[in-house]
């Protein structure tokens, strides 16, 4: 046997296990993931927002005070860390928030939510134990918002731009809950 043909076989081999590595580890080739990918764009008069996350859904289970416990850290979504970006400084509450990518944590509860923009970026959400990996000095906004209920159940976690009142605001949206974010 030549030496291309070993070296080719070779890299048959590694192609192979590579494969079947990544489908074992992924829920099998082709799988739809429980929480799939989702990114959401706002512009205006060249401002430009971005959010990527991923959106779990509720598959009949209690969300917030149940699946998501009340007074802890929440990634605000599921697998990676969610992030925010703006292309201006906005102004959220108070405070300012400059140009840049930021990561988006919540703390929920019944009675009010706790929102914080955080400088550091995060491969993932939370760590092998399940515990959130946001590290609160690089929280450079924290803004405490009530939730609103909502009458119609959002069955997949939603985030969204909304500017239909000439306002603009950062929407969360699960179950049966809905925080804004006013953002200016």
């Amino acid at each position: 046997m030549n030496t291309f043909l070993k070296w080719l076989l070779l890299l048959v081999f590694f192609a192979a296990i590579a494969t079947f590595t990544y489908s074992y580890f992924n829920g099998g080739l082709g799988s739809k993931r429980k929480s799939p990918k989702k990114t959401v764009s706002f512009s205006v008069d060249n401002l430009n927002l971005k959010v990527f996350y991923n959106r779990p859904s509720k598959r009949e289970r209690d969300i917030f005070g149940g699946l998501v416990p009340y007074n802890e850290v929440w990634r605000t979504g599921a697998n990676e860390a969610t992030t925010f970006e703006t292309n201006k400084a906005l102004k959220i509450g108070k405070d300012s928030l400059p140009a840049g990518k930021y990561t988006l944590w919540t703390i929920p509860n019944d009675t009010l939510w706790q929102i914080m923009f955080n400088t550091k970026q995060y491969d993932w959400g939370v760590d092998e134990n399940m515990k959130p990996l946001r590290q609160p000095e690089f929280d450079l906004i924290n803004i405490s918002i009530s939730p609103q209920d909502i009458p119609n159940t959002v069955e997949q976690f939603t985030i969204a731009f909304d500017n239909s009142t000439d306002n603009l605001y950062l929407t969360l949206a699960w179950d049966k809950t809905k925080i804004a974010v006013p953002l200016k």
